[in-house]
C-alpha cells in the first residue's frame, strides 16, 4: 500500500513560480513509476508530467514542455514538480500518482495510488 500527500499549490500570479511535493510512504516507493496529473473544473485528468522510477525517463505534457520539470529523491520518499512561468490554464487540482512497476507511463488508468491533490490557482 501506497499513501501520497501533494503540498505546494496556492495562489501564484501569471508568470510566476511554484514546487509541489508529493510525499510517499511505503518501503517500494523506489521501485515506482510516478507522475503528476491535473483537473480543472468540467474537464478530465489529464498527465502533466510523469518520470520512471530512477528518474531517468522523464516526458511532459506539450502545453508544460520547458516550464515545468519533474523530479525526485527515492531516498527521501518524494516526488517534485517544478512549475515556472505559469498561465492562467494551468489553474487546476494538481495530483500525484503511483503506478505498481517502474516504467514510465503517461495515461491515469496505468496508476494505482494517488493523493488527494492540491489546488493551484493561477491569475491573469
Amino acid at each position: 500500500q501506497v499513501q501520497l500527500v501533494e503540498s505546494g499549490g496556492g495562489l501564484v500570479q501569471a508568470g510566476g513560480s511554484l514546487t509541489l511535493s508529493c510525499a510517499a510512504s511505503g518501503p517500494t516507493f523506489s521501485k515506482y513509476a510516478m507522475g503528476w496529473f491535473r483537473q480543472a473544473p468540467g474537464k478530465g485528468r489529464n498527465v502533466v508530467a510523469a518520470i520512471d522510477w530512477s528518474g531517468g525517463d522523464t516526458a511532459y505534457t506539450d502545453s508544460v514542455k520547458g516550464r515545468f520539470t519533474i523530479s525526485r529523491d527515492n531516498a527521501k520518499n518524494m516526488v517534485y514538480l517544478r512549475m515556472n512561468s505559469l498561465k492562467p490554464e494551468d489553474t487546476a487540482v494538481y495530483y500525484c500518482a503511483a503506478r505498481t512497476t517502474s516504467p514510465i507511463a503517461t495515461v491515469a488508468r496505468a496508476y494505482v495510488y494517488w493523493g488527494q491533490g492540491t489546488q493551484v490557482t493561477v491569475s491573469s
